[in-house]
């Protein structure tokens, strides 16, 4: 893979940022299969030389895109949790997990190209429930875990308007108690 050439370490991050952000945005659109390079330095605001210099490909772009999700997420999740410990940290990550599916633009993907999705959930899947197995403590920790993602993710796929619900079926999965 070649290196991205850089001018400055400030401009070569927002640059970078504002790439992948458009990146969701053109995804969101035209999903993965149609997506167009030249519709996303649009949607950037930089040129297609500009684009081709931080990633050499459409293959590339969406490599990066998916680590910028994930950093994007864990961002999310440790600030979320931040000083919190047992309970509190794990009803933070389960509040954020509401918060960032309500706010995601990618949750249109799966109208766009539902084969697509349903292959990277099956490699995002294991990782995910890793991540909220760590919060858990217990013998079923794993199938909380396991639970939990599942809800998440038919939550993802079939879009509930109802915040409050998605968070009861998320801590009743973890078995956190109903907050009163």
């Amino acid at each position: 893979m070649n290196e991205p050439v850089r001018d400055t370490p400030v401009e070569d991050t927002s640059t970078r940022r504002r790439i992948l952000a458009a990146t969701a945005e053109v995804l969101a659109r035209s999903g993965q299969t149609k997506l167009s390079l030249s519709e996303v330095a649009l949607q950037a605001g930089v040129s297609r030389p500009t684009l081709y210099r931080w990633f050499s490909s459409k293959q590339e772009l969406l490599e990066a895109f998916g680590e910028y999700e994930r950093e994007l997420f864990d961002t999310g999740i440790s600030r979320a949790t931040a000083g919190l410990r047992g309970t509190e940290k794990l009803d933070a990550a389960l509040r954020f997990i509401v918060e960032y599916q309500h706010s995601y633009s990618g949750v249109r993907l799966v109208d766009i190209e539902p084969e697509v999705c349903i292959a990277q959930l099956s490699r995002i899947l294991p990782v995910m429930r890793a991540r909220l197995e760590k919060l858990l403590s217990g013998p079923n920790a794993a199938v909380k875990a396991a639970t939990a993602i599942r809800v998440a993710i038919s939550h993802y796929i079939v879009r509930s308007d109802d915040d409050d619900q998605f968070l009861a079926q998320l801590r009743h999965a973890t078995g956190i108690k109903p907050q009163n």
